[in-house]
């Protein structure tokens, strides 16, 4: 077991990324219904990471931030000046939403998404930590079971370039088979808390409305 447990540590600190803490609680709420895609259409929220600058022009919005500190919401109104159609409320919901599609994606091996929702380097560190993974001979059947909180940790604009940073704080239940689909890891019936930042950037000029992830953090 205890060579198990070092090979799955091995493959994690490889792709550079926490993707759950090692030390967490019992999860005892109930499930939440996580986002599972971004909808193109009428169902996609007009600030989510995807669609951002989708909405029209319109005159800039007043963003409430109450109790944020004054670094983030000079960042957030920067951000808000120069793309008009920004909405942080829906920026959030759609944070959450990618949260859940790329840890969906790349405990599935789900590449194309991984591709869509972040740059080039991310998704290279994904790639790599999925090559290690399929060579070892292991397959996850993780379960996200509540995001607990999610909360602005730091924005910013330079020049044409918006990044905000989200931490998100979830449960989250692991589940390790090996090639032969014994559990080496983990249990389904526990979950433990995670918790990351995750750094979202977008060019507020260009015409392409998604947000990616170009960051990623131990929270």
């Amino acid at each position: 077991m205890i060579y198990e447990i070092v090979i799955l540590a091995m493959i994690a600190a490889f792709l550079g990324l926490r993707l759950y803490s090692v030390l967490g609680r019992r999860a005892d709420h109930e499930e939440e219904v996580i986002p599972q895609r971004f909808d193109a259409g009428e169902n996609q929220s007009a600030g989510s990471p995807q669609s951002q600058a989708a909405a029209p022009a319109a005159a800039p919005r007043v963003v409430e931030m109450d109790g944020v500190m004054p670094a983030v919401e000079r960042g957030i109104r920067e951000i808000s000046d120069s793309d008009r159609s920004f909405d942080l409320p829906s920026f959030i919901e759609g944070a959450k939403g990618a949260y859940g599609m790329i840890l969906e994606a790349f405990w599935t091996g789900d590449r194309d998404t991984l591709r869509e929702l972040c740059d080039d380097d991310v998704y290279e560190g994904f790639a790599a930590a999925l090559d290690a993974r399929e060579e070892a001979g292991y397959t996850l059947a993780n379960k996200l079971i509540r995001i607990e909180e999610t909360r602005i940790h730091s924005a910013s604009l330079d020049r044409k370039m918006a990044r905000i940073s989200m931490l998100f704080v979830a449960d989250i239940a692991t589940v390790t088979r090996d090639k032969d689909g014994n559990v080496v890891a983990g249990s389904l019936d526990d979950a433990i808390e995670s918790r990351d930042i995750w750094t979202f950037s977008r060019n507020v000029s260009a015409r392409d409305p998604n947000w990616v992830l170009d960051e990623t953090d131990e929270g």
